[in-house]
């Protein structure tokens, strides 16, 4: 991975549309000072930072039943069956094995058996040969990717009476994949670690806030409505010389709006009104580990946006005196969950589990750091 001595890419146009809000600060006017407080005050940002963004989240199943489908020498394909038992939905995991039987090694689960990445040979080489399993899953299987006015699909049909978008019900399906390797006893469970690119980073660092067994949570190029900055807009020229903006909450809804609840939509044109920007959603997996992966040259997923809600989120772990649980790295390159980019993630894991020193790339910025947006700090 690169250390970034020469900023790569060439900022262009940066716009501000205001401070970032004071994760400390109580609705009440007070702030916190302790971390047992903080979290008590996750409640206020649980309700902004998901529930406004995201909807209301589906609730645990009233049942779950794991069957075995296929069992090869190292890989197996699981039935998950779960939900309500007067409504049963089902979709399949798929587990790949990095030691021989009764060998219990850390897992990352991910939920993008949907993109072509997930049956890379080279991609799965860079956990299973460093002894770390992986069980995958297509989230779409619970929701469907695609632009719809009206709420269609398994998860939506077996709870109705919630308001949750397609990020939401993918983020379920990692609780259901964990509630399954409880059941197989397959994997060392505490060393769960999630991950998901794109729109699955979105999903995989929401997942990490609902479910905290997942030690380690690793969005990779999440963007808006994920790890950037909707008070941050920007336009750079990458790598390739080619000139690109960040993607706004405006793209978002244009073009996804089923991935949110509904209540985000009041503030397209009018970010700086949020009551929340996503440090909060990264507070919410504080103070477990949390690794904010992104690329030098993907700035539709807004770069600066992201390391400044990741600055800001610092302040948090500080609180907590867990400052070395934040990680976060650019790669070179553009879009795409690469090889390496899993290479980073079990960095992390081998580092924090086995005391394995940390690989090179980490907390080196592709781009000339702006100021920061906010005047508050920890307590």
């Amino acid at each position: 991975m690169a250390i970034f001595n020469e900023k790569v890419i060439k900022i262009t146009d940066y716009k501000v549309l205001g401070e970032l809000p004071d994760p400390f600060l109580r609705a009440d006017g007070t702030r916190v000072s302790t971390s047992e407080e903080f979290e008590e005050h996750k409640a206020e940002l649980y309700k902004s930072a998901v529930e406004l963004q995201y909807g209301t989240m589906p609730p645990e199943p009233e049942f779950l039943e794991v069957e075995l489908l296929f069992k090869g020498i190292n890989v197996g394909n699981y039935r998950i069956t779960t939900g309500r038992r007067a409504h049963p939905i089902s979709f399949t995991m798929r587990v790949y094995f990095a030691a021989p039987k009764g060998v219990k090694t850390p897992v990352i689960v991910d939920g993008d058996m949907c993109f072509d990445y997930a049956f890379d040979k080279e991609w799965r080489a860079q956990a299973l040969d460093a002894g770390i399993g992986l069980a995958l899953f297509n989230r779409t299987e619970l929701a469907p990717d695609i632009y719809v006015n009206d709420r269609k699909g398994p998860l939506y049909e077996c709870y109705p009476e919630y308001t949750f978008g397609a990020l939401g019900a993918w983020a379920w399906g990692y609780s259901r994949c964990v509630d399954a390797l409880e059941k197989l006893e397959l994997f060392d469970m505490d060393w769960i670690t999630f991950t998901g690119h794109s729109r699955g980073g979105k999903t995989a660092a929401l997942a990490g806030v609902l479910d905290k067994r997942a030690r380690i949570v690793v969005p990779n190029e999440s963007g808006a409505g994920g790890c950037g900055c909707y008070r941050v807009h920007m336009s750079a020229i990458k790598e390739n010389g080619t000139e690109q903006r960040s993607e706004t909450l405006a793209d978002l809804i244009r073009a996804f709006t089923y991935w949110f609840g509904s209540d985000i939509k009041k503030y397209v044109q009018c970010e700086e009104e949020l009551p929340f920007d996503e440090h909060f959603l990264k507070a919410l997996v504080a103070p477990r580990t949390l690794v904010v992966a992104e690329a030098a040259s993907d700035v539709w997923a807004n770069p600066i946006g992201s390391w400044m809600t990741t600055q800001a989120v610092s302040e948090v772990y500080k609180l907590y005196g867990k400052e070395k649980n934040l990680y976060w790295y650019f790669r070179k390159g553009e879009h795409f969950h690469k090889p390496e980019d899993i290479a980073m993630a079990v960095s992390v894991i081998k580092h924090q589990r086995e005391g394995a020193p940390l690989g090179e790339g980490f907390f080196s910025t592709p781009f000339e750091e702006p100021e920061l947006i906010y005047k508050w700090r920890c307590p």
